[in-house]
This record gives C-alpha cells, structure tokens and sequence, in this order.
C-alpha cells in the first residue's frame, strides 16, 4: 500500500510516520507512507497556500490551485482521495478495514476554515471525519486513519491475531489485559488467566469482552447483536448471576 499525506505542515507528520509500526511497515515494503509539503505546489514568493473566504468571515481557507496540483500529481490509477474534514462521515474499525483494501491512499490534511468548495466538488472521492469535535488541523486525523488502515496490512503486526483481538474488530471492546505482576498493589490477576486452560480462557475473555461492550458502549450491541452464548452470558447478567464481572 502507498500512502500520501498532503499537509502544511508536514514535521507533524513525519516524526510519527518514522516511528513504531508505521515505521516497521515502510522498512518491511508492506507500506510506503509519504508526507507531502503542499507549498511545494505554490509559486509565489511567499510560498501562499491558503487565502480569505468569498463572503467575509473569520479565519483563512486552503487554494484550489496547489491542492489540485498536489493531488493529480501524486494521484495514481488506484488511487483513492480522501479529505479530513469535521463534515465527512465518521471514521470506524469497518472504514479502516474497506480502506485496507485500497492500493492508494491520498490523505489531505485540511487547516483553518477548511478548503475551497470546489476540492470537495471535483477532486476528493471522500471525507472523512475521526470525532464531533475540532482540531486545529487535519494531520492528526490523517495520521489516526493511517494507523489504524496500516495496521491492517497483513505482515504488519507481529501476531496476526492481534488486529483480530483488538477493540470493535469484532463490533466488541477488548477484553482486559493484564501482566506481571501476578499481585500489585492488592490487585491480583484472575486466575483463570494462569490456569493454562486455553479454552477457558478464551470464554472468559469473549465474557469480558462482551460486559465491558455493555457496560461502556451498548449502542454497539444493536449495532453488532449477541449471538446466542452472548444472549445467554447477557441474560446471566440481567438475572444477577454475573459473579466474574
């Protein structure tokens, strides 16, 4: 996969694409992660990517003209556009994972007011958005879908079973997780987890998994409905037979 992130301000992003797992995907060739200066597609003297609204108003909004540039010079056949942006449909584990799919990803950071109209209209397949909240910029939310699409990439994580594992990989939050020590503070690890019994384990952790959904997202139980053991565990619970909670 290739990805480029079209930004004002690319130091945000490079310090974090250089890191970690990102960083594993690019030196591993599972992933190649590009940050692009979008005032290398200006010509003026002061290098002038962003100009005041039609119609008055506060704040600034990002040029047409090096966007287009940026984009159809680094666009690809397979390539897929996608402008951050608070307005875009909401960012999920289902997104990441349908962009995965993809060959080529373009990210473009907006900034300010955000960007003229007509980079919505005619050069972006898609917006996203990662909250109902602002930021000052949209290379966090270009990092954020990065990650959680790299992630993905088969090869990229160690364990294969971990991005299965993971929170809303399975329309469920994580089960807890615990290491050494076995006792910290009073806190003791439960002992199913150092019995060795495998199979127990992993019903406590779809248990937990599944009261921990309840608990703190249930909206994602109607989105995502027990399956029969889930209706059974929820049933325990509503009936006050729930002793490992």
């Amino acid at each position: 996969m290739r990805i480029d992130i079209v930004t004002l301000f690319p130091k945000v992003c490079t310090e974090y694409v250089g890191e970690s797992i990102l960083k594993r995907a690019g030196e591993q060739g599972l992933a190649e992660i590009r940050v692009i200066n979008l005032r290398d597609y200006t010509y003026d003297r002061h290098r002038t990517a962003d100009d005041r609204p039609y119609g008055g108003g506060a704040g600034m909004v990002l040029k047409a003209e090096p966007l287009f540039e940026a984009v159809e010079d680094l666009k690809t056949p397979a390539a897929r556009v996608i402008l951050l942006s608070p307005r875009g449909n909401l960012f999920d584990q289902e997104a990441a994972l349908r962009l995965s799919r993809e060959e080529h990803l373009v990210l473009i950071a907006g900034r300010y007011e955000g960007v003229d109209e007509r980079v919505s209209q005619a050069l972006v397949d898609e917006e996203i958005s990662v909250g109902d909240y602002i930021l000052t910029g949209g290379e966090l939310p270009a990092l954020a879908v990065a990650d959680s699409v790299v992630r993905l990439l088969p090869g990229v994580l160690g364990d294969p079973d971990s991005a299965i594992d993971e929170s809303f990989a399975r329309g469920r939050l994580e089960y807890p997780q615990y290491t050494r020590p076995e006792d910290f503070r009073g806190m003791k690890v439960p002992e199913i987890l150092l019995s060795g019994d495998h199979r127990a384990v992993d019903g406590w952790r779809a248990r937990q998994a599944l009261l921990l959904t309840l608990k703190r997202r249930p909206d994602l139980l109607d989105e995502y409905p027990p399956d029969d053991l889930e209706k059974k565990w929820l049933d325990e619970v509503n009936r006050g037979k729930d002793n490992d909670r």
